[in-house]
């Protein structure tokens, strides 16, 4: 497969032209995906904070602080990778993302200076900053998933596109909400551990059906990606991960309804690990069926590229920093799965 994409490009797979790409898009998606996830149960903690009793919600702030650092670093450097290794993407992505891009960063920022702010706050104005970070943590949710519908359909502007970008930024709202719920029960414990299974629970349904919606748009704008799923070679692949994904959704709702007895405390991790799982296989069937396009049908991540001499040096740059900054950044995630002190 991979000789015969090279070939189609006019080079050798073994032609650093060809492969660094290649290796910096493989860098890119490790880095998404561990600010889906990571910063992902940051952002669903965030859309959740309004919903606990008021008494409860600077606790909900508390469980995240010894996180947030570590949680923003993802998103930070696959930006910056993503502006140094393909810069000729940048105003492609820009033009026609402008919206959910800017959604999306001025939520980051909210997040970011109202999650500082309330730490200094005096204790009468906090409830303020708590709001401020639930609002950022919403239009940071609803600019991922406008940003996922338009990569989807190939930034449409068509009247039914716009309904379908609302219906999945809504979803992802309620993604992100599963996420953070399912982490708060294991973290937590009694009647905030009640209330994160309950809101979970309410999430799961429409996260389901957003995660549905995408696969069958996908498959529908574009002829190509749905004969990549659906041939009989591809189905054998597909088949699984579909199923993988069915069973991750069944397996936290059915495990949420009894995490929370005595007996069951000892698998509070598992609806958090069935969420990670479920996450990782819809952002690489997303990744598959895109690939090698960086905006679908217009743009692969060939034509995106910086120049060869450029790359090298982006690449030797990543080689030596990217493993110290991922490994120190994971091992503050050491008690992750532990409950908080």
């Amino acid at each position: 497969m991979i000789d015969a994409l090279a070939a189609s490009l006019g080079l050798d797979a073994g032609n650093p032209a060809f492969w660094i790409p290649l290796l910096m898009m493989a860098l890119l998606f490790v880095l998404i995906l561990g600010a889906a996830l990571f910063d992902g149960f940051d952002i669903g903690v965030g859309v959740l904070v309004l919903l606990a009793p008021k008494q409860t919600r600077s606790q909900l702030m508390v469980a995240l602080s010894p996180l947030r650092d570590a949680n923003g670093f993802w998103m930070l450097l696959a930006l910056g990778l993503f502006l140094t290794a393909f810069p000729l993407a940048w105003g492609e992505v820009l033009g026609v993302l402008y919206v959910p891009m800017s959604l999306t960063m001025i939520g980051t920022m909210l997040r970011s200076v109202a999650f500082e702010f309330r730490i200094r706050a005096a204790s009468d104005k906090r409830g303020r900053w708590i709001a401020l970070f639930w609002l950022g943590s919403v239009l940071t949710a609803l600019g991922h998933g406008a940003l996922m519908s338009q990569l989807v359909l190939g930034a449409k502007e068509a009247a039914p596109a716009g309904w379908f970008t609302g219906f999945i930024a809504l979803c992802a709202v309620a993604g992100y909400g599963l996420l953070g719920a399912c982490w708060l029960v294991m973290r937590l414990q009694d009647d905030l551990q009640l209330f994160a299974a309950h809101w979970a629970r309410h999430a799961i349904r429409w996260a389901a059906a957003g995660m549905v919606a995408v696969s069958i748009a996908l498959g529908l704008a574009n002829p190509a990606i749905f004969y990549k799923w659906s041939s009989a070679t591809n189905l054998v692949m597909a088949a699984p991960v579909w199923l993988l994904m069915l069973a991750c959704f069944v397996g936290i709702d059915m495990s949420l309804s009894r995490v929370v007895q005595p007996r069951y405390q000892h698998l509070v991790w598992l609806p958090f690990a069935l969420c990670l799982i479920l996450f990782c296989a819809m952002l690489s069937g997303l990744t598959y069926s895109m690939f090698p396009f960086v905006i679908l049908d217009h743009l692969t991540l060939w034509d995106a590229a910086a120049a060869q001499g450029s790359l090298q040096l982006v690449l030797a740059a990543t080689v030596v920093a990217l493993p110290i900054m991922v490994i120190f950044n994971l091992m503050t995630y050491r008690g992750l799965f532990g409950r908080a002190p």
